[in-house]
């Protein structure tokens, strides 16, 4: 994290930085970076390649760019407002899975408290195909921007976790809301991200 603010304020003096170890870094203009410098850190501890590096680009309180990097994986997704999202330099897009029951989908807990999601992890496991918890926010986003997963819905998530994956779900052709199918922003505190064919319906599954 060091590194990377160090790098952002040598080249955007006035832009704010908002990251996940050490908050806010003040800035004087309407730009903003926000950083989560090791998404799936446990994952990282214990040699589980799913981690990754997230950085968002924000302006006048709009998404302008993201990306997430995926060291172990040798994959680097990338989104640009209005120019599509790219793996690796290639075009992604979201599935064309048009039905939950055909849905490989994705959520996140902590395992300490579980039941938080307990009830939407049962209801979703009988009506998808599967689901699946990687402990990895940012990278489970970008894997539904090029089609790994069709769904993906978490509780209690913060902007540095959201920020890059949503714009590459957006850039790609999906669909961002938060979990209660209200409007998607970065402090809504949960997201439900999908390829947009199976959104109304994994929403009408996650209400329990």
């Amino acid at each position: 994290e060091r590194l990377i603010v160090r790098r952002l304020r040598d080249r955007y003096p006035t832009a704010a930085i908002l990251t996940e170890e050490s908050g806010l870094h003040s800035g004087s203009g309407q730009e903003r970076w926000i950083v989560d410098p090791l998404d799936g850190t446990t994952n990282y501890a214990h040699g589980y390649p799913l981690w990754n590096v997230s950085i968002a680009y924000e302006r006048d309180g709009e998404l302008i760019a993201g990306v997430v990097y995926a060291p172990s994986m040798g994959e680097c997704f990338a989104a640009e407002r209005g120019g599509g999202a790219r793996c690796n330099d290639e075009p992604i897009a979201v599935s064309a899975i048009p039905w939950l029951g055909e849905a490989l989908t994705c959520t996140g807990f902590y395992p300490a408290d579980f039941a938080r999601n307990g009830p939407q992890f049962a209801a979703v496991s009988g009506r998808a195909q599967a689901v699946r918890r990687d402990g990895a926010a940012a990278l489970d986003l970008a894997y539904v921007a090029c089609g790994r997963f069709d769904g993906f819905w978490e509780f209690d998530l913060h902007a540095w976790d959201v920020a890059a994956g949503t714009l590459l779900i957006r850039e790609a052709g999906g669909a961002v809301t938060a979990i209660d199918g209200g409007p998607a922003a970065l402090d809504a505190g949960s997201i439900l991200a999908t390829n947009g064919k199976i959104h109304e319906e994994l929403r009408d599954a996650l209400r329990v």
